[in-house]
């Protein structure tokens, strides 16, 4: 997984019924764009250090738009 600042970060629930959660990387501590993440989340506004696991994928800017639009 790669990302730079400004990506989103989401995060898909692991059951059924389990909320998605996003929230939008503000700073790459790894290299080359790997993780940790520092993200700051939409639902909570609270920014925390993520090493994202199975069910997390990182969108652009504009990918995020698209699926807000969508």
């Amino acid at each position: 997984m790669k990302a730079t600042p400004g990506n989103w970060l989401m995060i898909e629930g692991a059951h059924l019924n389990d909320p998605k959660r996003h929230g939008q990387i503000l700073e790459v501590r790894g290299t080359d764009g790997a993780p940790p993440y520092v993200v700051r989340w939409d639902d909570t506004g609270t920014e925390t250090i993520v090493i994202p696991t199975s069910g997390a994928h990182v969108l652009t800017e504009e990918e995020m738009k698209r699926r807000e639009n969508h």
